[in-house]
């Protein structure tokens, strides 16, 4: 199926990689982004040796690694007992060294962008899809917020995250979003530079540092500082002001001083908002979702960008070795259907652990769990569900980790 033409909406980490992989492959690419200027939304975020290896195909992990940090351990301290409740190492993980990569967004995004200019890929911006139609003769066509059409095309790919309106809205709202901030690492205290560390009280209140190492646009190496928050308190939130905030946080995280004193106005903080939702279709005539667009959930495992990933990769293989593209789709899905369902249930059984307002969950976890956590096999497992490797999900893609051994440079000088 070589010379496809295939429309992708969506600049994300999913629309920008499928792109990048379709026109290796010697089809025609066009991708569709609603900015003037496409752009990355948010602050930090973790790619585990799974997103890794795919990044390594396109040939990108050097640039991933050179700007990201090396993440070694997830820290997780309850309050006021003070007693480590999460401690997930990689060094637990079987067959070599793994680690996880702490990266803004903007750093995963501008390495993906550029190289999707680099191939010559066409990025019509400041258009809005608003559908998709089945073409009479076969393929799909995009619908624009303007009224005007593209297409039709051999195949439309779905990468609008998890507002898409190419599929019927399904799932539901979580009650708890984020308030996030990238800031700037040096003179941010004494947090370790290879550990995503967090503190909670109860489940109610969840405070995170995650080191994002050095990102092209940022004149020094940067943390994504990021506090949990229900979404029907956020407009108290901000009635109530910073000063009240801060003063919070430090009652909880006093070390953190430094980076709040970064935060000097509201707009320095981004509140986000998420979603759980799973599509069961996610592929339809000419058309199939990839990453947030086929399903969301909370960032609490930290899988989003690497599933996007995944996906793209697993679309990429599938038209490469299927003879037609309803058999491609369905060969799409099938590779990663297992590996979706399985993190879409441990997400929705681990976040009410780590966000919610149980009284109940929360004591399992800091009394039960945690000491349970440390005893074999209970690192290697915890290792495996964080790294993303639960489920295998590189091997019917053909990926391997032979190279995770290379660390940023950056984080090993430190």
């Amino acid at each position: 199926m070589n010379h496809l033409d295939i429309a992708i909406a969506g600049c994300g980490p999913a629309g920008l990689a499928a792109a990048l992989l379709l026109r290796r492959d010697g089809h025609r690419v066009t991708l569709f982004e609603r900015f003037a200027t496409p752009r990355p939304v948010g602050s930090g975020l973790m790619i585990q040796p799974t997103g890794l290896a795919v990044l390594r195909s396109l040939g990108l992990a050097d640039e991933i690694l050179a700007q990201g940090a090396r993440i070694d351990r997830l820290l997780g301290i309850a309050a006021p007992s003070g007693r480590a409740v999460l401690d997930v190492r990689y060094a637990a993980l079987p067959g070599g060294e793994r680690f996880g990569i702490g990266l803004h967004r903007a750093a995963l995004f501008g390495t993906l962008h550029a190289a999707a200019l680099r191939e010559g890929i066409p990025i019509e911006t400041g258009r809005t899809v608003t559908a998709s139609e089945p073409a009479a003769a076969g393929g799909r066509a995009l619908v624009f917020s303007d009224g005007r059409r593209a297409g039709p095309f051999s195949l439309v790919v779905d990468a609008l995250g998890s507002s898409t309106p190419l599929a019927r809205p399904c799932g539901r709202t979580l009650p708890f979003g984020a308030l996030w901030a990238s800031l700037d690492a040096a003179g941010g205290g004494s947090f370790d530079g290879a550990a995503l560390e967090q503190r909670y009280v109860r489940a109610s209140v969840m405070a995170g540092v995650l080191p994002i190492g050095r990102p092209a646009t940022f004149a020094g190496p940067q943390v994504a500082f990021f506090w949990s928050l229900r979404v029907d308190r956020a407009a108290a939130w901000r009635e109530a002001g910073l000063d009240a905030w801060k003063s919070e946080v430090r009652k909880l995280w006093p070390e953190t001083t430094p980076l709040l004193d970064q935060i000097r106005t509201e707009d320095r903080l981004t509140f986000a908002r998420y979603s759980h939702r799973t599509i069961r279709e996610p592929a339809a005539p000419a058309l199939i979702h990839l990453g947030d667009a086929w399903r969301s959930a909370s960032p609490q495992l930290g899988q989003g960008a690497n599933m996007a990933l995944l996906d793209a990769y697993g679309l990429a293989k599938a038209l490469r070795e299927e003879p037609d593209i309803p058999t491609a789709l369905t060969r799409a899905v099938a590779l990663r259907r297992r590996h979706v369902a399985v993190y879409q249930a441990m997400s929705a059984l681990f976040t009410p652990v780590y966000q919610s307002d149980s009284q109940v969950l929360p004591l399992l976890r800091d009394r039960v769990a945690g000491p349970l956590s440390k005893v074999w096999p209970a690192p290697a497992l915890l290792a495996a569900m964080v790294s993303g490797l639960i489920g295998r999900p590189l091997r019917p893609l053909g990926l391997a980790m032979d190279e995770d051994r290379h660390a940023p440079a950056e984080n090993e000088a430190a």
